[in-house]
């Protein structure tokens, strides 16, 4: 079989070989400190705690951090704190003369940058940490806490060990970067994902056959349904738009040859160049309406917070779908440069057939990107609020129904292509078939 031989390939090449098993090896670790739970904890009565994270808005996060948060792990925060630090950098960069300088620095202000962040997820850490101990508090029987230690030392200790378990969690992934294969806090957000998938399925079904008679069609239809799903990810993550570019040929006497003698390439726009982050953002915008209602005891935050715990209710998701769509076109705004795409363009030699250089590129590849984003858009908020859909029109269980969209699924599609994509690469340069292609190994080119 290809797949078998494909895999032969890869033992064959040393250091992707050993990129590998350093990688399997940190996600164990990361997966092993998930069960570890806070000292002064009994992890017998924890039940309390898991059934508070079966649904709603902690339901999603506990998926995130694999199971951690309900387990009252040193690991509780998961790498969440990082990527809220992460995102708040690049939103500063928008702003702030000083970071935009070090974006444009190359690997000396990447470093800087990537240090500014560690130091805000510490800040972060310190400021959640409290709030998930004091949620320990309110939610856990007191039989559940040692009465060998204060209430002070037990809150100090173990905010101490959640932010060192976030840092850790933070260089795990940075070290899978540096010496293993694919993004690494990437990959630790996924396995954490994938790590209550079995559970959910398990669950889902139980439910569906215990009846009388069972429902195996209906398990059917959903994991048909789901498989679809996963499709329509993997297109909405791959498609592309492709603009065709013209390069002129260089003439042994520094000019250029007409345009019709230049080799044809393409700029590839991507229909969703935003990836997962507008749905983050979106998500972390839905936790302020809650937090704010919950200052107040009218009866009208009352419905606030009723509206928006509910993850999967009409209001929470026609706003989640609204600011999707909106972040989608800010995100893509500042992260696809269309002004430095049609400079670069000019200084190569290339051009855009019927479209002149500089000013007017930059304009038409605008309006390229204003037209893909909409659709993109659109997609991916229908992909975002489809676990509310399953839910409601299939009556899936919640836990379940996390898997059938939103940023579950694209993290999952999203990671899984690009660490496909990186073994591939290895593969094609030792002239190995990649991964998504078959035949027999490829000749070394003279």
């Amino acid at each position: 079989m290809k797949f078998i031989d494909t895999i032969k390939n890869i033992w064959k090449i040393e250091e992707l070989k050993n990129r590998i098993l350093v990688t399997l090896g940190l996600l164990l670790v990361y997966r092993l400190g998930a069960q570890v739970v806070l000292p002064g904890i009994d992890a017998s009565k924890l039940a309390s705690l898991g059934s508070q994270t079966q649904d709603g808005l902690l339901g999603l996060l506990n998926a995130f951090t694999g199971g951690a948060f309900a387990n009252a792990s040193v690991f509780a925060l998961g790498i969440m704190p990082y990527i809220s630090a992460s995102i708040v950098v690049q939103l500063m960069g928008i702003a702030i003369p000083y970071l935009q300088k070090l974006q444009k620095e190359g690997e000396s202000g990447r470093k800087k940058i990537n240090q500014i962040t560690r130091w805000l997820t510490i800040a972060i850490t310190l400021i959640q940490g409290p709030g998930y101990i004091y949620n320990l508090f309110a939610t856990l029987p007191a039989s559940a806490f040692s009465t060998e230690i204060s209430q002070t030392v037990f809150v100090v200790s173990s905010v101490i060990i959640i932010s060192t378990g976030c840092i850790f969690a933070m260089w795990l992934g940075e070290k899978i970067t540096d010496k293993g294969i694919g993004n690494g806090i990437s990959l630790l957000i996924m396995v954490g994902i994938i790590a209550t998938l079995p559970q959910s399925f398990v669950q889902n079904f139980s439910s569906r056959v215990s009846g009388e008679g069972g429902d195996m069609i209906m398990v059917l239809i959903e994991l048909v349904i789901w498989f679809v799903i996963i499709l329509a990810s993997v297109l909405l993550v791959m498609a592309v738009r492709q603009i065709p570019v013209q390069y002129a040929r260089r003439t042994a006497g520094g000019g250029y040859e007409k345009n019709v003698f230049g080799s044809r390439q393409y700029i590839p726009l991507k229909l969703n160049a935003s990836g997962v982050m507008p749905i983050i953002f979106a998500q972390a915008i839905m936790f302020v309406p809650v937090a704010v209602a919950g200052l107040s005891d009218s009866e009208t935050s009352q419905g606030v917070v009723a509206a928006f715990s509910d993850i999967f209710g009409f209001w929470y998701n026609l706003v989640f779908a609204l600011l999707i769509i909106i972040f989608t076109y800010f995100y893509t705004a500042i992260t696809v440069p269309t002004n430095k795409m049609a400079d670069d363009l000019k200084r190569s030699g290339g051009f855009i057939p019927g479209i002149r250089p500089g000013s007017e590129t930059s304009e038409y590849l605008d309006k390229i990107m204003s037209q893909i984003t909409l659709p993109g858009s659109i997609f991916l908020a229908l992909i975002a609020i489809f676990p509310a859909i399953a839910v409601k029109l299939l009556n899936v269980q919640q836990g379940w129904a996390l898997f059938f969209g939103g940023t579950s699924l694209l993290i999952m599609v999203g990671v899984a292509i690009d660490t496909m994509q990186q073994v591939n690469s290895y593969l094609l340069n030792r002239h190995y078939d990649g991964l998504m292609k078959t035949g027999k190994n490829r000749k070394a080119v003279a």
